[in-house]
């Protein structure tokens, strides 16, 4: 992709926190606009429209996760050993490919259209590891990440919004609504990738601080594997569960407020995402405080744990009569998330620190999500076909989070004991076998 290279020289040379700004404000943007090819249909309703007995719009939500779980599977090979240089063209690439998904969902008769929606969500599910590849091992990772991170908070309320004003005040029909509210986000998609194109690669003070990340071949990303295999399949649990639960609130957010008997304007989808954006950037961006990457790795650990426990409180306090819907939403939404992001990278970026890895945070972050999604998918089918069908998404989600984010807060508190032993270990050894062949 076309490159200004004065521009990069500029960035190279410019304060640190200048240059962090720059490249987080435009992964922010970037991912933004991922999220207006994503998620704009789930403003929709499809109301008494069925195929084989079940939902279009409950359709149209599996084929898509099922296409997003299967390009995180594909990404733990292509992003772990991606280049610099094929970063921005495949984002453009790939949402292109996704866009003209849309298009035949639009143009295409059911039931085939549906299988439309496995073409638009294959290619979007490795966005985040291309943008993501510009921030990690860096000063101020974990302010760029949060930037980032928090795009998937507000960008899809905000395009939710945008879909539901071409439905109720323009009249767009519901099966169009998607293809245009992408075509609307493409010149501010177009000018972020290119400016995200000039992020100059990390500094050597970032190198000396987090680590230098290379690409991981299969060998490698076995030995990472086999030297935190028990770590990383607790994590994988935690994860599976927060990403089924952020994908039933985000998803199915229109059902679950009629369930709570209030309207939904437009507006209102974008203004309970306002709160919880800014409570996680403040939170997970002060993180760049910290220095010592063990301390920061477990300080990760507690906000999960909290964002857990949040979630888990506030949904008592809807059932028992202590809190109103509104802030409920909010509550929820914020817990999920705490527990949610820092696995977006962040978690990873520390761990990689920690024991002075030279990975990638890429190998990491889609070995977990590509489990994630395929929970995501699985507790769908369970509430489709598993005799849950006629339950409300009220009633399946707060349920739902009642009985698994306890467990996740047992789970998270054992990963915490794991990495806490198993750094006690890796200080012990001599600086010759510390991960051979894998240390900077």
């Amino acid at each position: 992709m076309f490159v200004i290279p004065s521009l990069t020289k500029k960035l190279a040379v410019a304060p640190p926190l200048l240059m962090s700004l720059f490249a987080g404000v435009m992964a922010f943007l970037t991912y933004s606009c991922m999220y207006a090819f994503r998620k704009p249909f789930a403003s929709a309703t499809f109301a008494g429209e069925e195929w084989w007995g079940l939902d279009l719009k409950v359709w149209l939500i599996l084929m898509q996760t099922l296409g997003y779980m299967a390009s995180k599977f594909y990404g733990i090979k292509i992003i772990s050993e991606l280049k610099a240089s094929d970063r921005a063209r495949l984002t453009l690439s790939l949402i292109g490919v996704s866009w003209l998904g849309l298009l035949g969902f639009a143009l295409l008769p059911a039931p085939w259209n549906i299988l439309c929606f496995l073409i638009n969500g294959f290619p979007l599910g490795l966005i985040w590891g291309l943008v993501f590849h510009y921030l990690e091992g860096r000063r101020f990772t974990e302010m760029m990440g949060s930037i980032l991170a928090v795009s998937f908070v507000f960008s899809s309320g905000f395009v939710k919004t945008v879909g539901r004003y071409l439905l109720v005040d323009l009249g767009v029909d519901a099966y169009w609504m998607p293809f245009l509210t992408g075509a609307i986000f493409i010149p501010v998609l177009l000018a972020s990738v290119f400016l995200l194109n000039h992020t100059p690669p990390p500094s050597s003070g970032d190198i000396i601080l987090k680590t230098e990340r290379k690409s991981m071949n299969r060998a490698d990303r076995r030995t990472f594997f086999q030297q935190f295999r028990s770590g990383l399949i607790i994590l994988v649990l935690v994860y599976m569960v927060l990403t089924a639960f952020r994908d039933i609130r985000d998803n199915f957010v229109v059902e679950i407020w009629k369930d709570l008997r209030i309207t939904v304007p437009p507006e209102l989808l974008t203004q309970t995402e306002i709160p919880i954006t800014l409570i996680l950037l403040l939170l997970m961006g002060m993180l760049v405080l910290v220095k010592n990457n063990f301390k920061a790795l477990f300080i990760y650990h507690l906000i999960i744990i909290a964002g857990l426990l949040l979630a888990l409180l506030a949904t008592l306090a809807l059932l028992n009569g202590w809190l109103s819907p509104i802030y409920w939403m909010v509550a929820t939404g914020t817990g999920t998330y705490m527990a949610y992001i820092p696995f977006n990278c962040l978690l990873f970026d520390r761990l990689l620190a920690s024991f002075k890895y030279a990975g990638n945070v890429g190998f990491l972050m889609y070995l977990i999500d590509s489990f994630g999604y395929l929970g995501s998918s699985g507790i769908l089918i369970f509430k489709q076909f598993g005799n849950y069908e006629s339950m409300s998404w009220l009633a399946f989600y707060s349920q739902g989070l009642i009985l698994l984010m306890g467990l996740c807060v047992l789970l998270m508190a054992g990963s915490g004991i794991y990495f806490y032993r198993k750094l006690q270990a890796y200080h012990l050894l001599s600086e010759r076998e510390r991960l051979p062949g894998l240390l900077h």
